[in-house]
C-alpha cells in the first residue's frame, strides 16, 4: 500500500523538478543567445567589412558600357555616307572593340526606314527632310541627332525631254510621281505654291524611285520629283528636262536620326557612331571619283552620272541649329496646312541635346 501511494507522488515530484530544470536551462540559453547576437551586431557595425561594401556597390547605378550592345542601322544605297560606312567596316571595328555589335538593313527610301524604327527594328538611320516630320506626326519615337547640308541642286521636278510641259504651272491636272513623305514631297508642294497652284491641283503618284523611273520612262506619269543620284542618272540616260530644282524652294537637307529608347540608354554608343559617320563624310567630300566608283555597282548607275551628283551636293555632319530647326518647322507647318500630316508638331521637341 505504501509503495502504491508514495511512488506516484515521488514520480510527480521528480517530473516537476526536471521540468523546472529544463525551463531554467532554456531561459538561460535564450538569454545568452540574445546577448551574443547583440554583441555580434555591435561589433559588426563598428568594424570594416568587405561584404558590406560589396552590397553597397551593387545597388549603385551601373557605369555606361557598350558591352553586349547591338546597334541596328538602316541605310539606303543612294545615301552615300552610311552605305560607304557599311562597306568600309570601320564602325564595326570601333564598336566591336568595345563589345558592341552592328547590323545593317537596306531600305528603298526614308519613310519605310522610319516605319521600321517605329517598330523597333532599327536604331539609327539617315533620311531627307520630310520623312522625320511624317514620322513625328505619326508618333514614331525618334530624335534628330545631326544633319548634312546636301544641296537644293540635288533634287528636282523633271519631265521627259519631248514633253510639252515647260513650266511647273503646266502640271495642273497632271500625274506627278514622287515618294510620299520624302524630301521631294515637300519640293512638289513648294514648287506648286510658287507657281500659284494647290497640292490638290495635281494627281500624286506615290512611288519608290525604282517604280517611279519605270513609270516615268513608260509614259505613265507626266513628271517626276526625284533626288540625286537618281536624278543625274535619268538626266543622262533619257535627256530628261528639269522644270525646277529646289533652289529658293526647299533646303534639301539630310538628317541622321536615332530611336529614342536607344539613345536614352546608349548615348555613348551613339557618339562613337557619329564620330565614325563624320570620318566617312570627310572621305566622301574629298573623293568624289572614288565615291562614284563605289556607288556604280551598288546602284547600277554609271560612274559619270554619279560624279555629276557628287559635284552638286555638299557634305558635313553638324548639330542642328535654331535656323535648321526653324526650317524643319516650316516644312512641318506646310504639311499640316495641306493636311498631309494629322496634327501640328514641334520639331524642337525631338532634337537630341547630347552633342553640341
Amino acid at each position: 500500500m505504501w509503495s502504491q501511494f508514495v511512488l506516484p507522488q515521488l514520480m510527480k515530484t521528480v517530473s516537476r523538478f526536471l521540468q523546472n530544470y529544463e525551463m531554467s536551462r532554456i531561459r538561460k540559453f535564450i538569454c545568452w543567445f540574445t546577448l551574443g547576437l547583440s554583441l555580434s551586431l555591435v561589433i559588426s557595425a563598428c568594424s570594416p567589412s568587405n561584404t558590406n561594401n560589396s552590397a553597397v556597390t551593387s545597388t549603385a547605378s551601373p557605369t555606361p558600357t557598350t558591352q553586349g550592345v547591338a546597334i541596328r542601322i538602316g541605310y539606303q544605297k543612294a545615301a552615300t555616307v552610311l552605305n560607304a560606312m557599311r562597306s568600309r567596316g570601320e564602325v564595326e571595328k570601333a564598336l566591336t572593340a568595345a563589345g558592341a555589335t552592328v547590323t545593317w538593313t537596306e531600305f528603298p527610301a526614308g519613310p519605310p526606314m522610319l516605319e521600321a524604327m517605329n517598330a523597333g527594328s532599327i536604331d539609327f538611320g539617315y533620311t531627307g527632310e520630310s520623312p522625320p516630320i511624317f514620322a513625328q506626326a505619326g508618333g514614331v519615337p525618334l530624335l534628330y541627332v545631326a544633319y548634312d547640308p546636301w544641296s537644293p541642286k540635288a533634287e528636282a521636278i523633271i519631265v521627259p525631254k519631248n514633253s510639252p510641259i515647260k513650266t511647273v504651272a503646266e502640271l495642273k491636272g497632271k500625274r506627278v510621281a514622287f515618294a510620299k513623305g520624302s524630301n521631294t514631297n515637300y519640293l512638289v508642294v513648294k514648287a506648286l505654291e510658287a507657281a500659284g497652284l494647290n497640292y490638290s491641283d495635281i494627281k500624286p503618284a506615290y512611288l519608290t524611285p525604282a517604280d517611279a523611273r519605270a513609270a516615268f520612262e513608260g509614259g505613265n506619269v507626266d513628271a517626276w520629283a526625284i533626288w540625286d543620284p537618281f536624278l543625274a542618272a535619268v538626266e543622262q540616260a533619257t535627256g530628261a528636262r528639269i522644270l525646277t530644282d529646289a533652289t529658293n524652294l526647299a533646303p534639301n537637307r539630310g538628317y541622321y536620326l536615332v530611336r529614342q529608347a536607344f539613345v536614352n540608354t546608349h548615348g555613348d554608343v551613339l557618339k562613337t557612331l557619329l564620330d565614325e559617320v563624320t570620318k566617312v563624310d570627310k572621305w566622301a567630300a574629298n573623293n568624289p571619283q572614288e565615291v562614284a566608283k563605289f556607288l556604280e555597282p551598288e546602284l547600277g548607275i554609271p560612274a559619270a552620272a554619279l560624279e555629276v551628283a557628287e559635284k552638286r551636293r555638299q557634305y558635313g555632319v553638324f548639330p542642328l541649329t535654331d535656323e535648321v530647326i526653324s526650317k524643319q518647322q516650316d516644312i512641318a507647318d506646310t504639311f499640316y496646312k495641306i493636311q498631309l500630316i494629322p496634327k501640328q508638331i514641334q520639331v524642337k521637341d525631338i532634337v537630341w541635346q547630347g552633342k553640341k
